[in-house]
């Protein structure tokens, strides 16, 4: 599906990590496998070191965090939010909405739209048309897009394959309305048949946790997991991204009239360095042009790590220069969405330590 939006701007972006941090190292002796082969393993996905909440710390404790961190910096006023978008797979709870609770939890007031979204790796693309939609009521003018993921929770600390990779984040995005602004090109696509690719099986209605879930069994790679924990077939994700994201961005290009030589940055949700590096190798994309230092620094948040690695790369250089940026998820759905516009002088962007 091809999206496009007009007199819209992100002005504002801020991502919040926890100050915890855990080393690959740390935790290598979990692994049924010899200290060579995962020494091997962290040099070729560029694994290093994740950020990981402490227990007892929820999405909306990071977003809260963020939000009020914005408030005393006079960089965001509660009176002139709109919308509340939150975008997460690791709500607080079932129900209430995760969203009222961070409203509520403000005391913001009561005149505006809260709403969740359960989207994942292209949840901040999935984040920002839903806020570029809202957008187009008139009495909606400032809208705050939410991503938010503690999956860390939910990998088993005895799985190679997915915990050395998996950390924790918020991100706070402020989306407004600007009439000068350049337009927005959009593309969304999913395709449910895949939906067991990336799966955590057991904790909803249709498998409820149980202690017979939460058992461990090993798998023909060596990794234990149980039914309540994240499982990948990574091949088939690996295969998935590599066959449709060149596509899908040459066709948006094509859409907005531009091309690759135009991109100044294509800030790509950040699975691990090896895949980042194929992707830009099959695209004829400059490493440079495609950053995949997220992992190794912080983990894999999900859709977080979007606005992640234009905070790490970006930061203070884009509250004084512009640039045209294209950004894409894929993932978890399976979904994978992108997005090019032009990215103007913020107000803020930078990275926050959860403390």
């Amino acid at each position: 599906m091809n999206l496009k939006f007009s007199n819209k701007r992100i002005t504002g972006i801020l991502t919040v990590v926890p100050e915890n941090e855990i080393k690959f190292e740390d935790e290598i002796d979990n692994y049924n496998f010899s200290r060579g082969q995962s020494m091997k393993l962290k040099l070729i996905m560029g694994y290093n070191k994740r950020r990981v909440v402490k227990d007892g710390t929820t999405v909306s404790d990071l977003c809260i965090y963020g939000m009020n961190y914005l408030f005393k910096k006079n960089l965001l006023n509660k009176e002139d939010i709109d919308a509340l978008i939150l975008v997460t797979q690791s709500p607080d709870y079932f129900m209430p909405p995760t969203s009222h609770v961070i409203q509520g939890k403000l005391d913001l007031k009561e005149d505006m739209v809260c709403m969740d979204i359960n989207q994942g790796c292209s949840g901040y693309v999935i984040g920002l048309n839903q806020a570029f939609l809202l957008l187009e009521q008139e009495e909606i003018n400032k809208v705050v897009l939410l991503n938010a993921e503690i999956l860390s929770q939910k990998v088993s600390k005895r799985d190679r394959n997915n915990n050395p990779q998996i950390g924790d984040g918020s991100a706070i995005t402020i989306v407004e309305k600007d009439p000068s602004s350049k337009p927005i090109y959009g593309s969304v696509k999913v395709d449910g048949k895949g939906a067991d690719v990336l799966i955590i099986p057991a904790g909803g209605f249709k498998m409820p946790s149980s202690p017979e879930t939460a058992i461990l069994n090993e798998d023909k790679s060596g990794n234990f997991r149980a039914l309540d924990h994240l499982a990948m077939k990574g091949d088939d994700v690996f295969n998935f991204v590599q066959r449709e994201i060149p596509p899908m961005i040459e066709h948006l290009l094509d859409k907005a009239n531009s091309n690759k030589e135009e991109v100044d940055y294509f800030m790509f949700h950040q699975p691990n360095k090896f895949m980042l590096k194929k992707l830009a190798d099959k695209m004829e994309v400059p490493y440079e042009k495609m950053p995949n230092n997220i992992v190794e620094n912080f983990g894999n948040s999900s859709g977080v790590t979007i606005p992640a690695v234009i905070s790490y790369n970006l930061g203070q250089r884009l509250l004084k220069e512009s640039f045209l940026v294209c950004m894409a998820g894929y993932g978890v759905g399976l979904n994978w969405a992108s997005l090019l516009l032009h990215m103007e002088k913020l107000t803020f962007c930078e990275i926050l330590e959860y403390k």
